[in-house]
């Protein structure tokens, strides 16, 4: 924001403000997209476990057998990995942007935070692509090893 000049800055207060909030609003609904892969991930995994363990109990053909557990693994193994924890960006750290911008316009610190939200929602866009990525992967894993599983116990005789 370094290219308007104090004047244009206090000029666009009103315009910044509403950038301001409706950036802040777009992280906030990103953020609640991530928790909800995550709680969807979790309950992936949790299915790929019961789906294993029921076919543990069962007498099915080996090689279907084998092979719906390395699906079940596979949407297990993408489920963690699409809830494992990562760092998102958000705003300027609070003791930094408070030390460093106390004095200065509310216009120029509106911008300062609009630019950096936008930096944030970004970077955090990326993450949240790969995350909603292997969340898939984990679905069709688990949608390979249901299938692999009914063919496995329906077919104990080749």
């Amino acid at each position: 924001m370094n290219d308007l000049s104090p004047e244009q800055l206090r000029r666009h207060a009103e315009t910044l403000e509403l950038i301001n909030t409706e950036v802040t609003a777009s992280l906030e609904r990103q953020f609640e997209s991530g928790a909800q892969i995550d709680n969807k991930a979790i309950i992936l995994v949790g299915y790929a476990a019961v789906a294993s363990s029921f076919l543990a109990t069962r007498h099915a053909q080996p090689v279907l057998g084998g092979l719906a557990y390395a699906a079940y693994g596979m949407a297990a193994g993408f489920g963690i990995w699409a809830y494992a924890v990562r760092l998102y960006q958000d705003v300027p750290e609070p003791r930094r942007l408070f030390n460093s911008y106390l004095t200065h316009p509310k216009a120029q610190v509106l911008a300062t935070l609009a630019a950096s939200r936008v930096e944030a929602f970004e970077n955090n866009a990326r993450k949240q692509s790969r995350k909603a990525s292997r969340w898939w992967m984990s679905v069709l894993s688990l949608t390979i090893g249901l299938i692999l599983m009914i063919l496995a116990l329906n077919r104990t005789h080749f």
